[in-house]
């Protein structure tokens, strides 16, 4: 790897890092700048995972404020998390390495649409809010555990946008404002993160190089993101994503 594409992977990371915290779908950052390196599809994601655990431990720290009474939700959704990131990444490491090439690009793909339906979504749970005074949902019940266990497969698999469904989901199914929710979000992200990861780390193949570069990177972004992250444009941020996830699904179309 040159230096300027250390640099360049680095720089990725803070902002892969970052994304995470406020709103998630930082894989779409990293993801294309280490294929652009020259890394293949597998050994982009499992590097990119392995080195996005920093952030994303850096983004659930920097949200702690919003976490307090949310001790036994975030129990009880991260045993999902933690199971749903095992499966993701065992369907990874077992599936062959076409199959991964075929899939990726779909995700992407969604990963990108749930990123442009953001404010639709945004808007539909502002809309199911109760009125005032009535009593919140505290846990969401089995549904909320089994979509988020599922959206955990999808993470632990390939982690682009699934804090964007953690918190749709969530806004459906509980009564809390969004941004408690986003920390609830960040939690499981560190979780699916450090469970697939740990998978990765001795098993499969990764480039040190990017996992470190991505790591630093990703530890600055996560407490940049949760400190000035509620300052930033959501249509700024949304508009950078798809930007650069668009870069990411033509490379992998024509690579």
């Amino acid at each position: 790897m040159t230096p300027p594409e250390m640099l360049g992977v680095f720089a990725a990371g803070v902002g892969a890092g970052a994304l995470n915290a406020v709103v998630g779908s930082g894989t779409l950052v990293a993801f294309p700048v280490l294929l652009a390196t020259g890394l293949s599809p597998v050994t982009a994601t499992v590097s990119n995972a392995l080195g996005l655990v920093p952030g994303a431990v850096s983004g659930a720290i920097g949200y702690r404020r919003e976490l307090a009474g949310q001790a036994r939700r975030v129990r009880r959704l991260g045993i999902g998390a933690a199971l749903g990131a095992l499966a993701g990444a065992t369907l990874l490491l077992a599936l062959p390495a076409e199959a991964f090439e075929t899939i990726v690009p779909i995700l992407v793909g969604l990963a990108l649409v749930l990123v442009a339906l953001q404010p639709l979504i945004g808007k539909k749970v502002r809309g199911r809010r109760p009125p005032q005074g009535r009593p919140a949902r505290r846990d969401g019940g089995w549904p909320l555990f089994t979509s988020l266990t599922l959206a955990s497969v999808y993470g632990g698999y390939f982690a682009a946008a699934q804090g964007i469904l953690y918190i749709s989901l969530m806004g459906l199914l509980l009564d809390e404002p969004l941004q408690r929710l986003n920390a609830v979000k960040n939690v499981l992200a560190a979780i699916v993160n450090t469970v697939a990861a740990t998978v990765f780390l001795f098993v499969a193949d990764f480039d040190w190089t990017a996992v470190a570069l991505i790591a630093a990177g990703s530890a600055l972004g996560g407490q940049l993101g949760a400190r000035t992250g509620r300052r930033f444009s959501p249509a700024v941020l949304r508009t950078l994503i798809v930007t650069i996830g668009s870069v990411a699904l033509v490379q992998l179309l024509l690579g």
